[in-house]
């Protein structure tokens, strides 16, 4: 199963609570989308809720990853976290579980 790192859980929190500090709402999602001439690529968007067959992930701050049936498998030994440019924006990445 994804594993998420407490620095991306607040970055979730934060992209989840920008309309309203007081509650978390939502979360991150992750879909795998087909192309032709690239293969399957990950999708990643902020929703309010889960779609439908979506696997979630909570975090121990409560922020919710929603994984789309494929992306879920393509990501079952991953872990996402966040890295900082060399401007301060945060981006999330993903890297193997146990490294």
């Amino acid at each position: 199963m994804l594993a998420v790192t407490d620095a991306a859980a607040q970055a979730i929190e934060a992209l989840t609570s920008q309309n309203d500090e007081s509650q978390v709402e939502g979360g991150l999602r992750f879909s795998l989308q087909s192309s032709d001439d690239v293969g399957a690529q990950l999708a990643l968007a902020v929703t309010k809720q889960p779609e439908q067959g979506d696997q979630v992930v909570t975090a121990d701050n409560g922020a919710n990853v929603y994984l789309e049936r494929g992306a879920a498998e393509f990501l079952d030994d991953k872990v996402l976290d966040v890295q900082r440019n060399s401007e301060g924006e945060i981006a999330f990445a993903l890297a193997p579980q146990g490294v």
